[in-house]
């Protein structure tokens, strides 16, 4: 069983089930003080009513901190560069915002004098491990207390029973005990009914997206701005990290666009389901992509893309704080030197279609690829071209 004796500490908390009842078992087991620290990663609304829970609970006192613009700046944007995308659909919202957390979690840990941290991440997820490796990538003495590994509690149930007993305010219940998380990037749904993986999700599931069938009947275009890979403008109004993402998630959310329903690999090895709304996210990466059609060298951008399983599996698995991604950052911002341009979006009915693209520095040349009379290329070398690629074919066709 872990250690879970100390003397101050601080707790990365939300308010929710597993944070609400955590302070007042701390408080219960280790007779500690206990600090609450929530990170403002775009939660909204939800963080109002906090300062008052975390002390009914037993906390100090709660320190929350504006961490939206160094979210999407330095997380979700690299990560929008290098087009990154767990098992092929999922952008990684969670993945993202957990190292940033991390990062403060140690932070204010040290300012606190506090000798040990707190997460609420189960000892099944993955999220125990993104909170750790960033702890202790960053503070390689640290001492993390994880009660999920600890406490006799099995299940959320008993989270729930646990909070009723000792009047603990919560939301979750037996009948709706899925797990949530929001960020300015996303809103993901675990748990509950979506265990089943043949069960479909149900409509309080919609936050940041409308389910396709309230979608407007008319399509909307939109367009795009990047420099250097970053996005910069939507429809020719420069903005802000933050501005520019909520505005990219009012439009996607508008049109159902960036809804994802996924049965995941866990690091720790089990498969699990979840629902995932990223819809600004979602219009941010199809236009990317539109916009670098343009402007990366087709081999800078095939070696790019044999990156990115490798820097998605980094980031979901917790790695952001090691050597590796921070390389792989590296080349992949390199190629995005030149990813400057505008590209035109359809929003219709759930989907983000690419309708068109253009850019100063475009490499497109539509004098060698139009099919039209031009002297610019001779058609008459693509012979000896094809040959020369046809050599070892014919070669081993030969021998057998």
């Amino acid at each position: 069983m872990s250690d879970v004796s100390a003397k101050r500490i601080i707790v990365a908390y939300s308010g929710g089930l597993d944070t609400s009842v955590i302070i007042t078992w701390l408080k219960e087991k280790t007779g500690a003080e206990v600090v609450a620290f929530t990170a403002d990663v775009g939660q909204g609304e939800e963080l109002a009513p906090l300062n008052d829970k975390a002390i009914k609970t037993g906390a100090e006192k709660l320190i929350i901190e504006d961490l939206r613009e160094e979210f999407v700046r330095d997380f979700v944007f690299p990560a929008l560069r290098a087009n990154a995308m767990y098992e092929g659909c999922y952008l990684l919202g969670t993945s993202l915002a957990r190292p940033l957390i991390g990062k403060y979690l140690v932070k204010h840990a040290i300012a606190e004098g506090a000798d040990a941290i707190c997460h609420g991440a189960t000892g099944k997820g993955n999220d125990q491990v993104r909170f750790e490796l960033t702890a202790y990538a960053l503070k390689p003495d640290i001492k993390v207390i994880a009660p999920w590994r600890t406490w006799d509690m099995k299940g959320r149930s008993d989270l729930i029973d646990y909070a009723a007993k000792h009047n603990i305010p919560v939301t979750a219940t037996k009948a709706k005990p899925f797990s949530t998380d929001r960020n300015l990037f996303h809103i993901s749904y675990e748990g509950g009914v979506l265990e089943d993986p043949w069960s479909e999700g149900t409509r309080d599931m919609y936050t940041l997206a409308v389910p396709v069938e309230e979608a407007p009947d008319k399509p909307e275009y939109v367009e795009i701005e990047f420099e250097g890979g970053v996005p910069v403008a939507i429809d020719g109004v420069r903005m802000g990290p933050v501005e520019l993402l909520e505005k990219a998630n009012a439009l996607g959310g508008k049109h159902g666009v960036g809804r994802v329903d996924l049965v995941e690999n866990r690091f720790v090895g089990m498969k699990s389901r979840g629902i995932y709304e990223t819809p600004g996210g979602t219009l941010l990466h199809v236009a990317h992509r539109g916009v670098e059609q343009l402007c990366m060298d087709r081999e800078v951008l095939f070696l790019r893309d044999s990156m990115i399983p490798k820097y998605a599996q980094l980031v979901y698995n917790g790695f952001w704080y090691a050597p590796e991604r921070e390389s792989l950052q590296v080349m992949i911002d390199e190629g995005q030197k030149y990813v400057t341009g505008v590209a035109r979006l359809k929003l219709y009915k759930g989907n983000a279609h690419l309708v068109g693209r253009k850019a100063e520095k475009s490499l497109y040349s539509f004098a060698h690829a139009s099919f039209e009379a031009e002297e610019v290329y001779s058609q008459a070398d693509a012979e000896g071209f094809i040959k020369l690629n046809a050599l070892r074919l014919r070669l081993r066709e030969q021998l057998e």
